[in-house]
């Protein structure tokens, strides 16, 4: 194999697939990334089983073929080099040589025999939504899931299609985020996945405002086409706990307040938390809310805000990190809090989404 490309854009295909490899991979193959000649481009694959990411980037092949090399050392030698202009030949003993005009690497690679095959889908049902609209979507619900490794069945996100409607749902067990909008996407069949949240991590990270996102559902995989990157991910097996019957009816205890404003209030008295005293203290009166912090032997904080609320007066407590999660995410200038009593969840609801969050016991 021998080819010419710019070091900016092999330095980007390289970035696209290499975050899914981990150092502690107990399999050699799969610290390195295939690269394989791809019609009058070169394909960039990276894999750790259960994900595969493969980037296409435009070179010059002056001669077909493929081999595998060291992701973090072949990077990092791309990154370093002094020329905007690098030629790649592989030998026939795996042997990779990395030529600029004054600058010359030479690194061994591993066939490519021993990397493994990314599943294939053919003649499956394709899905297309906007790019936007799923990174936006993800965006409100990706906080919310579990990195407790027992329950894996919830260290994903669940995706469902139904007539037109795709939900997206994550919990940990403490709260609960459930996003949905309508999609144009006629399907005869309804889908009900769940995607593990490393594939939820990588998709954010190609995400953008362009054209849409097609996706394929295969055997236990699933398939997100980007155009030049695509990625592969196996999906979680298991029952995702049914959280329609979590979701509180509408109160009429609704406090309205300005999201920035109450963000940052609970940012301030976040400063004074620590792992044993987590918990910031909501007083909520008529029209005003006391926002305050007391950690025994750290200090204390209080803070009022102007609200709109005719409720009754109540005290309760929350992790102050689960409400900076969704007041970070939502766009709304003010949201809609709803509380009933100390010892019941607190809602926030917008159009097209709910986070619910139980209180915390206040020290």
């Amino acid at each position: 194999m021998k080819f010419k490309v710019e070091r900016k854009v092999l330095c980007e295909g390289i970035q696209a697939v290499q975050n899914i490899i981990t150092a502690k991979s107990t399999l050699p193959i799969l610290s390195n990334i295939l690269l394989e000649t791809y019609q009058d481009k070169i394909r960039l694959t990276a894999t750790d089983l259960d994900v595969g990411i493969t980037c296409v980037i435009p070179v010059d092949i002056q001669e077909a073929g493929a081999i595998t090399v060291p992701a973090k050392r072949f990077g990092d030698i791309i990154r370093e080099l002094p020329s905007d202009s690098i030629s790649i030949t592989t030998k026939k003993n795996n042997l990779v040589i990395i030529d600029t005009e004054s600058c010359q690497f030479k690194i061994m690679g591993l066939g490519r025999e021993e990397f493994p095959k990314l599943p294939e889908f053919k003649d499956k049902e394709v899905i297309k939504i906007e790019q936007a609209i799923l990174k936006q979507m993800l965006g409100l619900v990706v906080f919310a899931a579990s990195t407790d490794e027992t329950r894996y069945v919830l260290n994903g996100i669940l995706f469902k299609i139904n007539k037109g409607n795709l939900v997206l749902v994550a919990t940990d067990g403490k709260r609960l985020a459930i996003a949905e909008k309508k999609i144009d996407q006629e399907m005869d069949k309804s889908i009900s996945v769940i995607i593990p949240i490393k594939t939820i991590h990588e998709l954010n990270r190609n995400l953008k405002d362009g054209p849409e996102v097609v996706i394929m559902l295969g055997q236990n995989q699933m398939l997100f086409d980007f155009g030049d990157v695509v990625i592969i991910s196996r999906l979680i097996e298991g029952e995702f706990p049914d959280y329609q019957q979590v979701i509180p009816p509408v109160s009429g205890g609704k406090m309205k307040i300005g999201r920035n404003q109450f963000l940052l209030a609970v940012k301030r008295a976040a400063l004074l938390a620590t792992q044993d005293y987590q918990a910031v203290k909501l007083e909520v009166f008529k029209n005003k809310l006391v926002v305050s912090k007391s950690t025994p032997d750290i200090g204390e904080s209080r803070e009022e805000i102007a609200v709109e609320y005719q409720g009754k007066e109540l005290v309760i407590g929350f992790n102050p990190a689960y409400l900076m999660d969704v007041l970070k995410n939502l766009a709304d200038e003010k949201v809609e809090l709803e509380l009933i009593d100390s010892e019941k969840p607190g809602v926030v609801r917008s159009a097209g989404y709910v986070y619910i969050v139980l209180p915390m016991r206040l020290g």
